[in-house]
């Protein structure tokens, strides 16, 4: 199973491109990795842009499965939480161009995904998503960690048969 994570952000975005396999345990290959940055120097439309072209680039290479998304909970930074959306609304419309659905997993699913307790800290799940992929570092920086990490979630519950529809 291909699956796309994304880290959702309007200065860094993360794009992880993991291939999972099918069965036993959580171990996949790391496909793809990157961070997209832009600038608040920038024009709107020019930051949104590059994020969807920067999705869209990696939908259409890699032909993922799943694209899967990290649930974002704003409560009391509204002004971030609308250009995070824009970012998110970016990587949505090119899901829906390459015809990939959308899953969706909040901090604490992708906790016990990987660590298997939804207490984790940021480096215990770094950790795991290093020894997931076998690699000999771990992620950085940390908006591609955790996008692979979402990446990785959602192989694990599509396992399971309970994987979340944003």
């Amino acid at each position: 199973m291909i699956v796309l994570g994304v880290d959702p952000g309007i200065t860094h975005l993360g794009l992880g491109v993991v291939e999972a396999e099918e069965k036993g345990a959580l171990k996949a290959r790391l496909l793809h990795g990157e961070v997209v940055r832009t600038s608040h120097k920038e024009k709107a439309e020019a930051r949104v842009g590059r994020i969807h072209a920067r999705a869209k680039e990696a939908l259409l290479a890699f032909r993922p499965e799943a694209l899967a998304v990290e649930e974002q909970f704003f409560y009391r930074q509204n002004e971030l939480a609308y250009k995070v959306g824009w970012a998110l609304g970016a990587v949505l419309v090119a899901a829906f161009e390459a015809g990939v659905p959308v899953y969706a997993y909040g901090p604490m699913q992708v906790k016990q995904a990987l660590a298997g307790h939804g207490h984790a800290s940021k480096e215990e799940v770094a950790l795991m998503v290093r020894s997931a992929l076998g690699l000999k570092e771990t992620p950085r920086p940390s908006h591609l960690a955790d996008a692979l990490a979402i990446a990785l979630t959602h192989a694990f519950y599509a396992r399971l048969g309970a994987a979340k529809p944003l």
